[in-house]
């Protein structure tokens, strides 16, 4: 009677977990509105990196589009620092994956921003990435752009950075973890990555445990994300608890490092924006050397430890 129970509990968390994700989608595409051209004016901070990096870089941008024979894929998209076409200048790549249902086209704005920092920033039209295997189809045509190519040699693949929201986020793990080419990245971040459970459960499985390049975990504290239930186990949970940031953070070899924090106040679809200024920060630093960026996350005065919009930080650096 116990396993039938145990059965009946699980389908009913399959099922709770498959709406949520209708959910998730639903909400994102209904708040296309704050990813406008200058969406990135309407954050602000009294902390004054955070700030920095939430808003436009120096650099101008400009696009490219490349066709793919994948069906999903269906674009390879870039923007990147306006440069002349002569020039031989490398430049740090940041791959993003997509969150459910919402493909690079629904949110073009936020690859310009984090491109003027000083990226090449790579997106595709998938809306369910979840299981890593276009960003793993994407990262190859990456590594191996033809000569020719309006960006060939341009990319600096000893510098390649993930990004990765909600299933995205999943899909990002997924990327770094359990493909052949996931070695090619040398950081990640993730803004509320579906949990464990529920990231199995939807056919988005990820092992944490493989981690071994720094990585920066996010998620918000509002209940579309931490629902605060006793069991995450046992029942939905929201999309990205603490627990699970806690779980995941603890899984990962203290030999890495490793940060993990909380959006104060944030709801899930709210995390794309909430999370702009530190993971801009984040990918500065590991990309790029930026000593600067790197006072945000390092020793006992970091910016993000003194933040009021970050709470539940925990770093081992």
């Amino acid at each position: 009677m116990r396993k039938v129970m145990r059965i009946i509990g699980v389908i009913i968390f399959v099922i709770a977990a498959a709406v949520v994700v209708l959910v998730i989608k639903g909400s994102i595409e209904a708040k296309k509105a704050s990813v406008n051209e200058n969406y990135f004016t309407e954050f602000s901070s009294s902390a004054p990196l955070e700030l920095k990096y939430s808003q436009i870089g120096e650099y101008e941008v400009s696009t490219l589009d490349d066709p793919s024979d994948n069906e999903a894929i269906k674009k390879v998209r870039f923007w990147y620092p306006s440069e002349p076409e002569s020039s031989d200048k490398k430049v740090p790549v940041i791959v993003v994956v997509n969150a459910s249902g919402t493909p690079a086209f629904k949110y073009e704005p936020w690859f310009k921003r984090l491109a003027s920092w000083g990226f090449i920033v790579v997106g595709n039209e998938d809306p369910q990435a979840g299981t890593g295997e276009t960003t793993s189809i994407m990262l190859d045509y990456l590594l191996h752009l033809p000569q020719g190519h309006q960006l060939y040699g341009r990319l600096d693949k000893d510098n390649i950075g993930i990004v990765g929201f909600s299933q995205g986020g999943a899909g990002a793990l997924a990327a770094v973890t359990m493909y052949e080419n996931g070695t090619a990245y040398k950081t990640i971040f993730t803004g509320s990555a579906a949990y464990p459970l529920l990231a199995g459960n939807m056919g988005w499985k990820y092992d944490v445990s493989k981690i071994r390049i720094p990585y920066f975990m996010a998620a918000g504290t509002g209940e579309t994300d931490d629902k605060g239930v006793p069991d995450i186990t046992r029942e939905y949970a929201g999309v990205a608890p603490l627990a699970s940031l806690i779980e995941n953070y603890e899984a990962i070899s203290d030999d890495v490092l490793k940060v993990r924090a909380r959006a104060t106040g944030a709801e899930h679809e709210e995390m794309l924006a909430r999370s702009d200024g530190y993971m801009t920060a984040w990918m500065l630093w590991q990309l790029c050397g930026d000593e600067e960026a790197a006072s945000v996350f390092v020793g006992e005065n970091a910016e993000i430890l003194h933040n009021n919009n970050w709470q539940n930080v925990e770093k081992n650096k």
